[in-house]
């Protein structure tokens, strides 16, 4: 009778345990570093992308932005270079009235000539100019951050294979947390980044059309600023470039300078995106202290975007015009000067009625304003639990906090005895 082979019943992996008769695993078995190394590895692997998603959004080598003069560009060109003809035409007719003047309105028209030519060929190369910019910033915040072992997204790589911590798994969970942190802040500067370049690109036909009139820079020199300012934000984490050799070959200090570079990016909203930066960094802000009570999130956010006050314009009221005399006056005194007599310019001031009328409407709005801040105010202590101010605390005595009452007034250690009821004077 043939012996029965005890490992028979098994299949797999297990059965090879068994006709080995060791408890290790095969030698031909794939991953023999068992189930944390191969855990380790796709940790990793996970890192390695998180690093290339970071670098994507904070510089990414392709804009929203045309990188010709078509499509939704067109439009815009179209009505740019319209804009910058009907403003040349229009000096053209005002030298030629006033041609008398001489050279000044020569020199004028040629100005306006010259700038005219210098913003319509400005408009057509503004999206092909953007996006060599775009591209250069690209490769040089991948070369200021991944280019070797020594930068940013380097080191972490590198710590990831062989840091000191590298293979402690509650350190790479740590930077593996931290880079998905990042990542999230980092997909909200991709998208007002974004945003913004393709709004300023899209407005530039209009910003070099007020080239035409003779060359005021003002606008130009705004729009300029504005669009170098969101191409060049990324590089606002070079701020942390000097403490990466110290971190080297920890990722624990690796996390630490990922949330330094989460400070700076919230920073990098507030201060680089102009006309609604502020109001986008103090959103995520308001998001985080809404989900989250921990103390050091709550100070890396407050960090990041520190309180502030806005101040809007003063809301535009009824216009103000003359009274029939004050326009006579006027006339008469252009009149006078016209005869080289000078008159003497009076202030003007509002009538009674007009008075009136503005006082009452200031002192409605200012009493709705007023209502407004006395609800945020009562909505704010309420919320901290604080009683109101025209409430009274209640009154404690010793007895109902449990304490004893002051000595030295009825013995050594008691309360004082009653006194007996003193007799009335008839």
């Amino acid at each position: 009778m043939p012996d029965n082979n005890p490992c028979d019943g098994i299949r797999g992996t297990a059965k090879e345990y068994c006709e080995r008769g060791q408890g290790g695993p095969p030698a031909d078995v794939e991953g023999g570093g068992g189930l944390t190394e191969g855990a380790s590895e796709h940790v990793k692997g996970l890192a390695e992308n998180l690093i290339d998603a970071i670098k994507g959004l904070l510089a990414p080598g392709e804009l929203w932005a045309p990188e010709e003069a078509s499509g939704m560009y067109e439009p815009f060109l179209w009505l740019g270079q319209h804009l910058a003809v009907a403003i040349f035409l229009c000096v053209v007719v005002v030298c030629a009235l006033t041609a008398w003047q001489g050279t000044p309105r020569l020199k004028q028209m040629g100005a306006s000539t010259g700038w005219t030519l210098a913003a319509v060929a400005g408009m057509a190369s503004v999206p092909g100019a953007v996006m060599l910019l775009n591209k250069a910033v690209s490769n040089a915040f991948t070369a200021a951050f991944n280019s070797n072992e020594s930068t940013l997204f380097g080191v972490i790589s590198h710590d990831l294979e062989q840091g000191t911590d590298a293979g402690n798994p509650l350190a790479t969970m740590l930077i593996t947390a931290a880079l998905v942190v990042a990542l999230g802040f980092a997909v909200l500067v991709f998208m007002v980044r974004q945003l913004g370049i393709l709004a300023f690109v899209w407005l530039a036909p209009l910003v070099l059309a007020s080239l035409a009139r003779g060359g005021d820079m003002s606008a130009v020199r705004a729009w300029a600023s504005r669009l170098m300012g969101l191409m060049f934000a990324p590089f606002a984490l070079l701020l942390i470039s000097p403490f990466v050799p110290l971190t080297e070959g920890s990722l624990v200090m690796d996390a630490v300078l990922l949330v330094a570079a989460d400070v700076l990016m919230l920073r990098m909203i507030f201060h680089g995106v102009p006309y609604i930066g502020p109001r986008v960094a103090r959103a995520a802000r308001v998001m985080v202290e809404r989900n989250t009570t921990h103390p050091a999130a709550l100070a890396v956010v407050r960090a990041g975007v520190p309180a502030f006050y806005e101040e809007e314009s003063t809301p535009r009221g009824p216009r103000t015009v003359d009274t029939p005399g004050r326009s006579m006056s006027r006339d008469r005194g252009v009149l006078l000067a016209a005869y080289g007599v000078k008159q003497d310019k009076r202030p003007g001031r509002l009538t009674t009625e007009s008075a009136v009328a503005k006082t009452r409407r200031e002192e409605t709005e200012r009493a709705a304003r007023n209502v407004q801040i006395v609800r945020a105010r009562q909505q704010a202590r309420t919320d901290a639990g604080v009683p109101p101010a025209g409430a009274r605390p209640r009154a404690t005595t010793p007895r109902a906090q449990g304490g004893a009452a002051p000595q030295g007034q009825g013995g050594q250690g008691g309360t004082q005895p009653p006194q007996p009821p003193q007799p009335r004077n008839p």
